[in-house]
């Protein structure tokens, strides 16, 4: 089975906010505003077939997810 691709929606220490693959060292794209960010990020976890997006807060702790194709949540039975 493919692996689940996931990237992450943070605050960037230098201003405005990055989209980040999860275990990646550089940012996939950086943007002024949040709403841009989520934006790139679930276009991105669409097309990576398996893909999860998660959104953090400004300080940094999870806001919310968005997952793409074969959700494990809710479970079966």
């Amino acid at each position: 089975m493919a692996k689940r691709k996931i990237y992450h929606v943070v605050p960037n220490p230098s201003g405005g906010w990055k989209v980040i693959r999860e275990g990646g060292k550089r940012a996939s794209g950086w943007f002024p505003t949040k709403d841009k960010a989520i934006n790139y990020g679930k276009n991105l976890a669409k097309k990576a077939g398996l893909g999860q997006l998660k959104i953090h807060k400004k300080n940094g702790t999870f806001q919310i997810e968005y997952t793409y194709e074969n959700d494990p949540f809710p479970p079966e039975g």
